[in-house]
């Protein structure tokens, strides 16, 4: 059982003070001390059922044995040597992470704004220097409604107005189209494109998923165009949706794709780009890089998260409560308690009812006051995403208290 801490070290309401951190999140009031597995306590000894999981960076919970003991041991040996030297365990985590996803080359970063920044640098050198593209006239198409970070390249491709607004001037080279519509894909793909980058499910719109023909499509396409299909798989990778891959659903393969988030397994910064060695290839000395990228203690992280799902067990119990997840969601939904709800996984998008007056951020406020997080999006949807290794039980509790708040709120919509 998680011990309680000794005592408080700030107040729950220290974030909303004036501090000095920059106030670049809205988070809610929780103020979080310890955790262990799918639970948490806060500074004043609340327990909570985390069902957000680091946005699928805790997809195996909070400190995980395994995880936290591969940490430790590397943290008596070496940290980090910089990429001017090589270390014993890049190289058995490249050929770790390439085996579990089915490619063939991996190029190592720390977030994933830079793994989907290193995809668009070798998309288009590739489109440069093999297809035969004219310098400086690559496109990318790209999909509304995509999070793929917030760095100034990325938010260039975003038709989020909060992600973009202040902060122009814009990365050009990107075609924007609508999520899910292949015909408006092909309608902008031409001799300049270098590739498709789109997410399998849009995870920061609220877990859209596009239609079961969507990626298929896309890779034929890609293919007849010779152009690169890259899939950021940042946050539906690694076991999130029943599979290693949500691109394993759809039977595809993309030619690029990007992993962060649960590569690091909750305790640091892993990110990477794996994919077909031919193109990542022309990426050579000098021309990308980075200090941190595939650092030691990173490496003996990441291996041991490969470890954790090459059995492909917490994938299937992912599948499994999956199943028990979408009944829940289908329930609410058909007594009108939520406007809509999509599964892929353990993962669902909850739209609130707007004819019962609320946000989704109300709805969260509520939930955290009865012991469960959860953490709203654009306004109306709630995401629940809670680690793979979570009980059955623990799923239903939070659950049960979600449709408890629902409740109440249509209760007090009626009066």
């Amino acid at each position: 059982m998680l011990d309680h801490p000794a005592a408080p070290t700030s107040p729950p309401e220290a974030h909303l003070a004036p501090s000095a951190l920059a106030h670049n999140y809205h988070p809610l009031d929780v103020v979080i001390a310890a955790g262990e597995g799918s639970w948490v306590i806060d500074t004043r000894g609340r327990r909570f059922l985390d069902c957000l999981a680091g946005y699928s960076a805790l997809n195996f919970g909070h400190r995980h044995p395994a995880l936290v003991a591969a940490a430790k041991a590397q943290l008596d040996r070496i940290t980090l040597t910089s990429r001017a030297f090589d270390h014993e365990l890049l190289v058995p985590f490249a050929e770790a992470v390439t085996r579990l996803t089915g490619t063939e080359m991996l190029l190592p970063m720390n977030t994933g704004a830079e793994a989907v920044e290193t995809a668009v640098k070798a998309a288009r050198k590739w489109g440069y220097e093999v297809k035969g593209v004219p310098d400086g006239e690559a496109t990318i198409v790209v999909a509304e409604g995509a999070f793929h970070g917030r760095t100034t390249t990325m938010i260039s491709m975003s038709s989020d107005p909060e992600a973009r607004g202040g902060f122009g001037p814009y990365t050009p080279g990107f075609r924007v189209v609508p999520y899910g519509d292949v015909d408006a894909v092909a309608a902008a793909v031409d001799e300049t494109t270098v590739a498709v980058l789109v997410e399998p499910v849009q995870g920061e719109s609220g877990v859209i998923v596009p239609p079961a023909d969507y990626l298929p499509a896309l890779r034929n396409l890609c293919t007849a165009a010779d152009a690169l299909l890259v899939l950021d798989e940042i946050q539906s990778g690694l076991g999130r949706t029943g599979t290693t891959l949500a691109q394993d659903l759809a039977g595809v393969r993309g030619d690029l794709i990007t992993l962060g988030k649960a590569l690091g397994g909750g305790i640091l910064p892993v990110s990477a780009v794996v994919g077909r060695r031919d193109v990542l290839s022309v990426l050579t000395p000098g021309t990308h890089g980075s200090t941190f990228g595939g650092n030691s203690l990173a490496c003996a992280v990441g291996l041991a998260v490969v470890d954790l799902l090459e059995p492909g067990d917490l994938q299937a119990r992912a599948a499994t409560l999956g199943v028990e997840l979408r009944e829940r969601v289908d329930d609410l939904v058909s007594r009108g308690l939520l406007a809509a709800g999509r599964t892929v996984g353990l993962w669902a998008g909850l739209d609130v009812e707007p004819g019962l007056g609320v946000s989704g951020r109300a709805t969260c406020e509520r939930l955290v006051s009865r012991g469960i997080l959860v953490k709203e999006t654009h306004g109306t949807t709630i995401r629940l995403a809670p680690p793979l290794t979570i009980s059955s039980d623990d799923l239903h509790l939070a659950l049960d208290t979600l449709t408890e708040v629902l409740r109440e709120e249509a209760a007090e919509a009626r009066r």
